[in-house]
């Protein structure tokens, strides 16, 4: 049924029954109306008026609820879509909507693969050149100044001890950076390797307790999704790091039934009702490559948790964004 049906119809529907209960009533209009007379008319017409407003709150209903989903839907959650009622011009329009949020969904899951690609592309790069040029140079000074201090003399020795410590410290820095940005052990060693590498990095880098507990016996997965799953952890623990002023921090990666969950919970201050920042629409953007489900809440115990359940034989939705120790084990 059309809309303009569906809206002549209830009103229809409306003042067919005022007339008849008019009818059937035993009330009559004098040439002058009565006060009597005058206060069931007034009735009458607020019957009439409420009725009307309930049906057409009913009959307008799939509208309001459309309206309600446009106003919230988010094509990082993906997902969101409406109960199609029936047929007519209300059941176009909301099957109609519900197809171009399809639409949407893909080609942002498309789009963000090839940004995601050439991101992960430049992260090569600039690790490479960091690796190959900044690296080797100051490879090179180190050993010029280790040279420089065993040939000067006494009094000078000191200071270039100093200079060569603080060349090391930049120089383990760049490597540091280097790891960051290409994550050379998740392609040699693997996804586990990967994760306990870069927990125990932080905790190194920070002084922060990490708390791992990684399944050695996953799934295979793709390296789409070794990708994804590595990005993440690094994204939610860079997060625990600049806001969360937190003490401990558990990183955790095990197999649930026919998915894998990834789980980062640290005992910090919490999300609060602050507005999702970069970093996680970045996390939901690497999610939706993989089909995956992220979830942002609070922790049992207070803090922030994020978990990341993939499919255990999930395959990227489009393109690409381009794995042990004991998973017991607990780093300072």
């Amino acid at each position: 049924m059309s809309l303009f049906w569906r809206i002549f119809g209830l009103n229809a529907l409306v003042l067919g029954t005022a007339t008849g209960v008019l009818m059937l009533a035993p009330v009559t209009v004098s040439a002058s109306v009565l006060l009597a007379e005058a206060v069931v008319l007034v009735a009458g017409m607020g019957v009439m008026l409420v009725a009307n407003a309930a049906l057409l709150r009913v009959g307008l209903a799939p509208l309001e609820r459309l309206t309600g989903l446009m106003a919230t839907v988010d094509l990082l959650r993906p997902g969101q879509r409406l109960t199609v009622p029936g047929t007519g011009d209300v059941a176009d329009l909301i099957s109609t909507f519900n197809a171009m949020l399809d639409r949407l969904e893909a080609e942002r899951a498309a789009s963000t693969g090839r940004a995601l690609s050439a991101q992960e592309a430049e992260r090569r790069r600039i690790a490479q050149e960091l690796h190959d040029e900044v690296g080797q140079s100051m490879t090179t000074v180190l050993l010029e100044l280790k040279r420089a201090g065993e040939r000067a003399p006494e009094a000078l020795r000191e200071d270039l001890r100093r200079a060569q410590e603080t060349t090391r410290e930049s120089l383990e820095e760049v490597r540091r950076l280097a790891r960051r940005l290409r994550p050379g052990v998740l392609e040699d060693l693997g996804l586990v390797s990967a994760l306990t590498s870069l927990g125990a990095d932080l905790a190194g880098h920070t002084g922060m307790r990490v708390e791992r507990r990684l399944d050695p016996e996953l799934p295979a997965l793709d390296p789409d999704v070794e990708l994804v799953l590595y990005r993440v952890a690094q994204a939610a623990l860079t997060n625990v790091v600049r806001h969360a002023a937190a003490d401990r921090v558990e990183l955790s990666l095990v197999r649930t039934g026919a998915a894998v969950q990834l789980r980062v919970a640290d005992d910090g201050r919490g999300v609060g009702a602050a507005r999702e920042g970069a970093g996680i629409r970045g996390m939901r953007e690497r999610a939706l490559l993989v089909g995956a489900a992220l979830d942002v809440t609070r922790a049992p115990g207070g803090g922030t948790q994020v978990v990341l359940t993939v499919p255990a034989h999930g395959r990227p939705r489009t393109g690409t964004p381009d794995g042990g120790q004991d998973p017991s084990a607990v780093r300072r």
